[in-house]
């Protein structure tokens, strides 16, 4: 149950913390009771990062809480769900901060695959006594931080393929001529639907089209109609054809996925939602290297135009369908 708590907690920092990982913690007190009763238990202070370069959980949790004495202390368990930091970033180490509060037990979700940590927070705390419990519903840690262990793990950026179609599978409305398809640019997604598209972008750190789309379309990929922060505008300019391109986007001319996706590794970019045409999204389907495929399903039917992408079967991750 505490363990719940902290993801719920964690979750409250989606897009607003990357590319560190999405953290809660909860610290709980046992009450001291007469002889031969079991103790109570209650929360007594919680927290969450909240925002980049801003206290950890951990601290929040351990500094924002005037019920935090010293006998509290010690006779409480703290839960988190990520291995508590050991190093010097834009905080100090969290390890040492539960050391010094004299927590008594500590109860962890998943280990951190940051090199930086990577088992130094758990040696900390077990050198100075405290008892660790590691591994308490970690898939489901895993879920909540799944950019976070992709970019660390995979060393690339958690991948989200987005497009509308049509109820007749159909991106865009068009005719057919000599074995090709013109199509014109077209509203297909309802007004929940572009809400819940805007919502999704403030969650990503980019946001990828390709060429075409950018001189059909000139859009400018921001959630304007959902309050957050805005995603890095990307554009997949692999034929050269863009000059023009605004100094706030980045252009990448980069001609596989594989250099696509390292490039934005190197920036730091831990997910990039990809919004673009179907060239660029058959190139990310057919090199499956892509995490989630999410379609905003229309009520209308085009009954001809360009054909929406096809997911195979075997898809790798999930697949998202929303109807209207």
């Amino acid at each position: 149950m505490y363990m719940r708590r902290c993801l719920q907690l964690a979750a409250n920092g989606l897009g607003r913390v990357r590319p560190n990982p999405l953290v809660g913690c909860v610290v709980v007190a046992a009450t001291e009771t007469s002889a031969g009763k079991l103790p109570a238990y209650q929360i007594i202070s919680e927290g969450y990062h909240q925002c980049y370069g801003e206290w950890h959980a951990e601290r929040n949790a351990l500094l924002r809480s005037n019920q935090l004495s010293t006998a509290n202390c010690q006779l409480s368990t703290l839960y988190v769900n990520l291995e508590p930091c050991s190093h010097y970033g834009k905080t100090p180490p969290c390890a040492d901060l539960i050391v010094e509060k004299g927590i008594r037990r500590v109860v962890c979700c998943n280990d951190d695959p940051n090199p930086l940590v990577a088992g130094n927070g758990f040696r900390k705390l077990e050198e100075a006594g405290i008892e660790v419990t590691r591994h308490v519903l970690e898939a489901e840690g895993r879920e909540l931080n799944r950019r976070f262990f992709t970019f660390m793990e995979q060393r690339r950026p958690y991948v989200i393929l987005k497009w509308a179609e049509s109820a007749d599978g159909f991106m865009a409305p068009g005719s057919v001529c000599c074995n090709s398809v013109t199509t014109h640019q077209y509203w297909l997604s309802t007004q929940r639907q572009n809400r819940l598209n805007h919502r999704w972008r403030t969650e990503e750190a980019a946001i990828l089209v390709g060429s075409e789309t950018y001189l059909k379309d000139s859009p400018t990929l921001t959630p304007r109609h959902y309050l957050g922060p805005a995603p890095q505008p990307v554009v997949l300019d692999r034929r050269g054809r863009l000059a023009d391109v605004p100094s706030h986007w980045l252009h990448l001319r980069t001609q596989t996925i594989e250099e696509t996706l390292h490039e934005l590794y190197e920036r730091r970019l831990q997910s990039v939602i990809v919004e673009g045409g179907r060239q660029v999204l058959d190139a990310f389907i057919e090199s499956d290297l892509y995490d989630e495929v999410r379609i905003l399903r229309s009520p209308q039917h085009l009954s001809k135009g360009l054909k929406a992408p096809e997911v195979p079967k075997t898809a790798p991750g999930r697949l998202i369908v929303v109807e209207p």
